[in-house]
């Protein structure tokens, strides 16, 4: 019940009702006969977003960790690198990046027999594993000096505790360090997440057909300028709001602090 009174307060209608008005005006106002054609192509376009989105999500920040924990205890032939990589990536534009790669190694690998006739040759043609490498490297160069921090942060008396105990350092890794890390950048991670979302367009500059593409695409066809933008900026804030609302679930049901075994 106190969840309901929550939502019954006056403000909280009057917002409500103000944005159903909007979606009602836009519903009734605007064209959207150009939807049963370009349909399809927007699903399809939706699809290659969140796919995008959590591939390369998932695999940066699998290269965020041994890449902060190289600059937070690693000796300085892997730190240096790491935090030279982390720099690089933070210091350029994503934009450039993906044009590096796609144009730099799209040209660059046709010169080569062996690669043309590897098996490989049918993807390296096609723009989106560039722009799924571009996008991971740029997440983990952000989430690399992110997850800096959060070892860095780790209460170092348990870990000593650790190696009085005789605890070997993997199973140090796996059950102190590493939970507790990602529990100090739960909210940092859930950030950075939606800005790889919004970043996402970028790959259309490489021909990558995603929702915003598709949206381009009616634009150019149709001349439609104003309905297909707010369409796209509709399903940004959906996905944006499920991702925020799984990482506070998941903040929700991360203990505040490691379990005794």
């Amino acid at each position: 019940m106190t969840g309901w009174r929550a939502l019954l307060q006056p403000h909280r209608l009057f917002l409500m009702a103000l944005f159903a008005g909007l979606v009602i005006w836009c519903a009734l106002s605007l064209r959207w006969d150009w939807l049963p054609e370009y349909g399809p192509l927007a699903l399809q376009g939706l699809w290659r977003t969140i796919w995008i989105l959590a591939v390369t999500t998932i695999l940066g920040f699998a290269l965020a960790v041994p890449l902060g924990l190289a600059q937070a205890i690693g000796p300085w032939y892997l730190s240096a690198p790491a935090r030279a990589f982390c720099t690089v990536i933070r210091g350029t534009p994503l934009l450039l990046q993906i044009w590096l790669l796609y144009y730099g190694l799209g040209s660059l690998f046709p010169q080569f027999p062996w690669i043309r006739g590897s098996e490989l040759w049918p993807y390296l043609r096609q723009a989106w594993p560039y722009a799924v490498l571009a996008l991971t490297l740029s997440y983990a160069g952000y989430e690399g000096e992110v997850m800096r921090g959060a070892f860095a942060s780790v209460n170092k008396g348990q870990l000593e505790a650790a190696r009085a105990f005789g605890m070997p350092r993997l199973t140090m890794f796996r059950r102190i360090w590493l939970p507790q890390a990602i529990r100090n950048v739960l909210p940092t991670l859930g950030g950075e997440t939606i800005l790889q979302l919004k970043a996402t367009p970028l790959v259309a500059t490489i021909t990558v057909i995603e929702i915003y593409s598709v949206s381009s695409r009616v634009r150019s066809d149709t001349f439609i300028v104003y309905e297909p933008l707010l369409l796209l900026a509709l399903v940004y804030m959906i996905i944006a709001g499920i991702i925020a609302l799984a990482f506070k679930k998941i903040e929700d049901r991360v203990p505040d602090r490691p379990r005794q075994r």
